[in-house]
């Protein structure tokens, strides 16, 4: 009897796996996506069986670049070769732009959904992955605006654990319109940024808290609704959601990184900074909180001279405090960039009315290749 169940044991248990087996999906080619080769030329790759039309779109090159389909319904292209960097890259697939599945790297942003590729260069960039010692990144979670929770990447150095009696000074890092908490960590690479020039002298151990910048989609994530439309740069919209930014990180953010982390709780050892439309959220936050920021960095943004007049009259009027009250006020932003002459039309304005600021013209234009040499380079006069 014993023999009976046994063996009607094993007859469910072959018919549970062939059911498995049925069940399925049936599987195309495996695919190795993006390629990077020597001589930093780089092949990708897309199944699509099906497609009439597979494009490469990447910030590494000007236009798309049509692929070729080959065996198996896999569309691939060599480009390049490419200058050393991470880059940004998508498939247009019959006029859908897609990520490339293939890659587990991507770009957190809103609205479009890209992939990255890393092109090493011959010598490790200020970016790359060192034999160094490493610091932590964490995801904190916070008491937001109107009841919602607020999402933060907090980056704090190496010997942070190993050190529990020493304070550090917090650099306060806000990314760009569409950008999320993650895209500072993930594309700009602030971690390895900062590993690297702590362990080669050129920076001091600080605590870096990545925010999410767009507090409206928060709200609206948390209450049901809509995801609200980016508003214009110089409009009412714009301004109210900056002042909403503002609002949180002076009430919410600071206070909870002031209670759960070890700083030193004071505007000399407090910096912000931020790229686009962060840099403008850091400008507003800074000119409107001088009791708290020594160190303002703005990547590739402005504030506009209607709004400096308006609001922020306190900061050319009375130069000479400013210049003392601001350790740096750096403002950067490349050649190419679409913000390139609000940019510089605003440092003209500062300029005018005697207000210190330390100027970078770099080349390129409105991209993370760029904002991560800002990054690098303020790093290294930050807290000094």
């Amino acid at each position: 009897m014993n023999k009976g169940i046994i063996n009607v044991s094993v007859l469910l248990l072959l018919v549970f796996q062939l059911n498995c087996l049925w069940a399925q999906p049936p599987r195309g080619p495996y695919v190795i996506s993006p390629v990077v080769h020597e001589d930093n030329t780089v092949t990708f790759s897309y199944l699509a069986p099906e497609a009439g039309q597979v494009l490469l779109n990447g910030q590494f090159q000007s236009g798309n670049v049509p692929m070729l389909k080959g065996e198996q319904g896999i569309w691939s292209v060599t480009v390049g070769p490419i200058k050393p960097d991470i880059y940004p890259y998508s498939f247009m697939v019959d006029g859908v732009t897609v990520m490339d599945p293939a890659n587990v790297s991507f770009f957190p942003n809103e609205r479009f959904k890209g992939s990255l590729v890393d092109v090493p260069g011959k010598a490790p960039l200020v970016h790359a992955m060192k034999n160094v010692p490493h610091g932590s990144v964490t995801y904190e979670y916070y008491p937001s605006v109107r009841n919602t929770t607020g999402r933060v990447v907090v980056y704090t150095p190496p010997g942070y654990n190993s050190n529990p009696d020493q304070e550090y000074p917090v650099f306060y890092l806000v990314s760009g319109t569409t950008d999320t908490e993650e895209t500072w960590f993930k594309v700009g690479r602030a971690n390895l940024i900062l590993d690297n020039l702590i362990a080669e002298g050129k920076a001091i151990p600080m605590i870096i808290v990545m925010p999410y910048g767009n507090v409206e989609a928060t709200i609206a994530e948390q209450y049901g609704l809509p995801k609200p439309a980016d508003p214009a740069r110089e409009s009412e919209e714009g301004a109210m959601r900056a002042a909403q930014f503002e609002t949180d990180l002076v009430e919410n953010i600071i206070p909870y990184i002031e209670k759960n982390y070890r700083v030193k709780a004071d505007r000399q050892n407090r910096a912000i900074g931020g790229f686009s439309r962060g840099g403008g959220q850091t400008l507003r936050t800074a000119f409107g909180n001088m009791d708290l920021f020594a160190w303002v960095c703005c990547y590739s943004a402005y504030l506009p001279q209607a709004d400096m007049e308006e609001s922020y009259r306190h900061i050319f009027l009375h130069p000479d405090q400013t210049n003392e009250q601001l350790s740096l006020l750096w403002i950067s932003v490349g050649k190419d960039d679409f913000l390139y002459e609000d940019t510089t039309s605003f440092m003209e304005f500062l300029k005018s009315n005697d207000v210190d600021f330390t100027s970078h013209i770099s080349e390129g234009g409105h991209t993370w290749m760029n904002t991560k040499q800002y990054l690098a380079e303020t790093a290294q006069l930050l807290f000094k």
